[in-house]
């Protein structure tokens, strides 16, 4: 289901094609949510992040835009599915309208919110391997645009025909300083000892809530200290655990770079406790 500027409409095709000029530029935010039992998880963080991401793009603001019109929005969406699903991930997508260099300053904001429900209710530990590699053949920025996400994944996409053609689950990217900053979509956490550490946002990691959220439960952890660091790349190899986290699958463990094989312990656990902590923000 996918709702465009407060009309819902049943198939994506029509839609983009008429409205794909936005879309071709990467002229557009995407803000991806989590909804449980009805519930928008952390809506107030997702809202101001989005508003946020629009003043860095300098988007036109629509007044609107209150944090209670699109709650109502996505609740609207989803309930048009008609589905007895108890979660679903939700794609909030702004853009200009308009392309054209002469209505650009001025251009209305248009939004689209595409509804998916899920199977499971809250995040499951995925089955079987999950091998990754550094993705090489291109790096990416450590500026302010390369934390928020937007539809300009050209380098996301080229990564990801690299891990198809090389049988990969996913890749590792790089920035130009040859640190590690992220899975393709994913922030990257890498577990040593009772040590956990995930790039910092200044060398380019994607700055999500969830990501947020994860690294605010760890720093209440007694067991693990946490560390907002640059990763090299010769720190995967020793790491006990590597794992993956991102809004739509939660955690994923990764099993395997090049010949190391990790452990899944740590990443099993935090799972469950970052299940906990959705149960809670759904009941809230």
């Amino acid at each position: 289901m996918v709702n465009f500027n407060g009309n819902l409409v049943a198939s994506e095709e029509k839609l983009f094609s008429a409205n794909s000029s936005f879309l071709l530029n990467g002229d557009a935010l995407i803000e991806p949510i989590r909804v449980v039992d009805n519930s928008i998880i952390y809506w107030e963080e997702h809202y101001f992040r989005l508003m946020a991401s629009m003043r860095i793009l300098r988007m036109q603001i629509p007044m609107n835009f209150t944090m209670e019109y699109l709650e109502e929005e996505i609740q609207r969406t989803i309930q048009a599915l008609s589905l007895s699903k108890a979660a679903f991930t939700v794609e909030l997508i702004v853009a200009r309208q308009s392309a054209k260099e002469e209505d650009l300053i001025k251009s209305k904001t248009v939004y689209i919110i595409k509804a998916e429900p899920q199977e499971t209710t809250f995040y499951t530990n995925k089955e079987g391997g999950y091998e990754v590699e550094l993705f090489k053949d291109y790096y990416f920025n450590t500026d302010m645009l390369s934390t928020i996400n937007t539809t300009n994944k050209i380098g996301k996409q080229v990564a990801k025909v690299f891990a198809y053609e090389n049988n990969l689950a996913n890749c590792l990217l790089l920035n130009f300083n040859k640190q590690v900053i992220a899975g393709i979509e994913e922030a990257l956490f890498l577990v040593k000892d009772q040590l956990i550490k995930t790039p910092p946002i200044s060398d380019g990691a994607p700055n999500t809530v969830i990501r947020k959220k994860l690294v605010e439960m760890l720093e209440k952890l007694e067991d693990f200290e946490v560390q907002e660091a640059s990763i090299s790349p010769f720190e995967l190899q020793k790491a006990d655990e590597l794992f993956l986290l991102d809004t739509q699958k939660g955690i994923t463990a990764i099993s395997k770079y090049r010949k190391k094989e990790f452990k899944t312990t740590v990443s099993t656990n935090l799972q469950g406790k970052l299940n906990a902590q959705l149960r809670l923000a759904s009941l809230a």
